[in-house]
């Protein structure tokens, strides 16, 4: 099984970034569609991860905050978890970052409960106490760039 992660910098491949968001939150995850597709889309980094096929298996985004940049809704098709895939999106997307943000950029997170070693492995730590988000139990994860 092979893949691929890449920005997805055209209609067409934003398109499929949405549609496993689409699957993953809303539909598996019950996120509500209006939480879930918010008014950060336009101003945001968005990557797509697709099989063989060109199909889409999973997804992230970044943007800048008044923070720094916050990471946000990184998803992996069910059928592909625990594959590498969250591996290789997370580490597509830092070095996407690294290419653009200047070094010492604070970088934040919401991370659910089991994706928590996932962003560990990056340099990310947890700060302060779980939280809700949509329903689902997160923690706030940080680190410098």
């Amino acid at each position: 099984m092979t893949f691929r992660v890449i920005p997805a910098t055209s209609k067409e491949l934003k398109d499929k970034s949405f549609a496993i968001r689409e699957e993953v939150f809303v539909v598996e995850q019950q996120v509500a569609h209006d939480e879930e597709f918010d008014e950060f889309e336009d101003e945001s980094h968005h990557f797509v991860a697709l099989d063989e096929n060109d199909n889409p298996i999973g997804s992230a985004r970044w943007r800048y905050t008044d923070k720094g940049i916050k990471l946000e809704r990184f998803t992996a098709k069910q059928n592909w978890r625990g594959k590498g895939l969250g591996t290789a999106i997370v580490k597509a997307v830092m070095d996407h970052i690294s290419q653009t943000a200047q070094k010492g950029t604070y970088l934040y997170l919401h991370a659910q409960l089991h994706a928590v070693p996932l962003y560990l492995k990056f340099g990310f730590q947890t700060e302060g106490d779980q939280f809700d988000e949509c329903g689902i139990m997160h923690y706030l994860m940080w680190r410098k760039l």
